[in-house]
């Protein structure tokens, strides 16, 4: 399976190192914006055929049967239509794009023509959320009742923050909930079903940012359980690397608890009982638990052999229905029934 891919920043190593392990894939091409030595440089390392500075000319060359776009969200659309004009499937970085409506047009894109578009949203491939979520699946604690993340990767203090890795953070009108909180929007939808409503109190803490960096927002869901996302990227926890599991996660049932750590340790406990460590195996390997790679070879084994696929763009769609339900709840002060 020949892939080509679009960009070479800061996330797209991850990308890169995951496609160099999946077995039967060529990296065919790989398309910059302008730093062709970087190009260059990404080709020596994982394997690529060729760098490109034209799209069109990689997709027309190269003949990929897979494209994965791994640039800056204003770029998405663009990208996603030339390789969907010419039949090719996509997996797009997430946000999507940098609204709604553009992002509908991409999922919709998709949808009129027929081809594959998947939202990369690694972290449901995270390994603690997969076992959690097969734990729920099989009863381990009854009737869940109750989600709590507690996000903390401790990063966003100072006039520095983020400049290291993905500088264009700082200047994002929409960061908390739009570029990290909606990974935990996805995740709770994978663990607990559908979101049917939600409330939200956001803030900016750090003056050098242009969005909001914490917030606590609540959750219905049409099971009937509740959930918060208690969001702090200024403060810390309990962890060797903080963005490891990026905070901790706790579900509740009726009987017991399910409890994810900083070192992405299970804790299970039955009702009445002292919680202990629930053994399951994972790999300190690429991004958080090579969830990056966990992704892709998902996206590969649907192709190759007809698996069934999560996180489509039209599916993935309702998670960002959710992100612009909470933004409106914070403007609005009040509660948005996604019923409605």
């Amino acid at each position: 399976m020949r892939v080509a891919a679009f960009g070479t920043g800061f996330f797209s190593t991850y990308h890169y190192d995951s496609w160099s392990r999946i077995p039967g894939i060529e990296l065919a091409g790989i398309c910059v914006n302008s730093n062709v030595a970087r190009g260059e440089e990404f080709a020596a390392r994982y394997g690529a055929s060729r760098v490109y500075t034209d799209p069109a000319r990689m997709l027309d060359e190269a003949k990929p049967d897979l494209v994965d776009v791994i640039t800056t969200p204003e770029s998405h659309s663009d990208l996603v239509g030339l390789a969907v004009a010419r039949g090719i499937p996509v997996i797009c970085q997430k946000p999507l794009a940098p609204s709604f409506t553009e992002a509908q047009a991409i999922a919709d894109l998709g949808t009129r023509s027929g081809t594959l578009i998947v939202a990369h949203e690694n972290w449901r491939f995270r390994p603690w959320n997969r076992e959690i979520g097969r734990l729920l699946r099989d009863g381990a604690i009854g009737e869940p009742y109750n989600v709590t993340f507690r996000m903390r990767p401790g990063d966003g203090q100072g006039p520095g923050a983020y400049l290291d890795r993905q500088p264009y953070f700082q200047q994002m009108p929409r960061f908390l909930i739009h570029e990290t909180g909606i990974h935990t929007i996805d995740v709770l939808r994978f663990l607990m079903g559908r979101i049917t409503g939600v409330f939200a109190h956001l803030r900016r803490i750090n003056p050098v940012i242009a969005g909001e960096d914490a917030g606590y927002v609540t959750f219905a869901f049409a099971s009937g359980a509740a959930g918060i996302y208690d969001g702090n990227r200024l403060a810390d926890f309990q962890a060797e690397n903080t963005r490891l599991t990026m905070g901790e996660l706790l579900v509740e049932g009726s009987e017991g608890a399910l409890r994810v750590d900083g070192y992405g340790r299970i804790w299970r406990r039955a009702r009445g009982t002292t919680e202990a460590e629930h053994a399951y195996h994972w790999e300190k390997r690429g991004y958080a638990g090579d969830s990056v790679h966990a992704l892709q070879s998902h996206v590969v084994d649907h192709l190759r052999d007809g698996m069934p696929i999560e996180n489509t763009a039209s599916e993935y769609l309702e998670a960002l229905r959710v992100e612009e339900a909470i933004y409106r709840s914070h403007e609005t002060r009040r509660w948005i029934d996604l019923n409605q």
